[in-house]
């Protein structure tokens, strides 16, 4: 059974970011921290290994100065370190299926990188089968709170109240690993959830608002002939009724819902400039060569500012709140 949370660091800015995030999220969970770094051994070392170091050497320096700056921001956590002689990719894959959740530093807006190239964190994301946590470099703990008032000391910061949490939501598709994830996220935070809905009219085949990889059954396309407004009602409903079960077995936690007629990658990115934490679904837990992020969370994953959250899933249509 995973307990502890797990953190991939590469020696970057964007590595050391995310450790820090995921040092801030074991607390909040109560959980340790393991803090790992892959490494392989090439018949020459690479370019950025400095020349009186062997590959290994360097890849033990690398996760120990992490170690070194999580230890010395929280004292108290349990750090564990772990240096795997492994492709990238297989060594957070499986450190992921030991965890609660996976947390990987991304190098910033536009672009998806962190980890050697950005589809080695892609293929990680892809194929994870527990939630992966990307994080931008130069994201600060205290980024995850309000702004603090004026005269507020720097050690009060992480008393203010945090920023809310964000779930882009299928209403078609609810899932509960998706949907419990962000309730959680939030209760831990003690903040609310805006829970966001984008649908386009008139229907289409593939539906710009699907947060799930696997397209549904091809079908004809059907005119909208609802009357003005009507589509709109319709998705409110769904939110409502898909939401009313996790209200109840939340109810600390505020809940906000957001309905928007745009594409849904388009509506969380806007959504989440002003938010703590992101969470997305991406269907299945496979680790296969073929798995995908989907169109959704990948834009998210490339242009949303916050950190975001990929929960893997598997749908079912008798799926809600137990």
């Amino acid at each position: 059974m995973p307990h502890d949370i797990t953190v991939g660091v590469d020696g970057s800015p964007a590595g050391l970011a995310a450790a820090h995030w995921a040092a801030e999220e074991a607390r909040r969970r109560g959980t340790g921290l393991g803090v790992v770094h892959a490494w392989n051994s090439r018949p020459r070392p690479a370019p950025y290994v400095p020349m009186d170091r062997t590959e290994h050497d360097w890849a033990a320096e690398i996760l120990h100065e992490a170690v070194r700056s999580i230890e010395a921001a929280h004292p108290d956590l349990r750090v564990t370190e772990r240096l795997v002689r492994d492709s990238t990719v297989a060594a957070l894959v499986a450190a992921a299926a030991d965890s609660e959740m996976l947390v990987l530093g991304s190098r910033g807006l536009g672009a998806f990188s962190g980890f050697v190239t950005g589809a080695v964190s892609q293929r990680v994301v892809a194929r994870s089968p527990r939630p992966v946590v990307l994080v931008r470099a130069g994201r600060a703990a205290a980024q995850e709170h309000l702004p603090a008032a004026d005269g507020v000391a720097p050690e009060e910061i992480p008393r203010t109240p945090y920023r809310e949490v964000v779930l882009g939501l299928d209403t078609a598709r609810p899932c509960d690993e998706v949907i419990a994830f962000a309730f959680e996220a939030a209760r831990r935070r003690g903040t609310g959830l805006r829970a966001v809905h984008a649908f386009r009219t008139p229907l289409r085949p593939a539906s710009d608002a699907s947060l799930v990889t696997a397209p549904p059954a091809a079908v004809h396309p059907v005119p909208d002939t609802r009357a003005p407004g009507q589509a709109r009602a319709d998705a409110e409903r769904s939110v409502t009724a898909v939401l009313r079960a996790w209200r109840e077995k939340y109810p600390d936690v505020p809940v906000t819902e957001s309905v928007t007629e745009e594409r849904a990658a388009a509506a969380l990115v806007r959504t989440a400039r002003d938010a703590g934490l992101l969470v997305v679904g991406r269907r299945g837990s496979g680790h296969g060569a073929g798995g995908r992020t989907g169109p959704v969370a990948h834009a998210a994953l490339h242009h949303a500012g916050c950190p975001v959250a990929v929960v893997p899933h598997e749908w079912s249509p008798r799926e809600g709140a137990k």
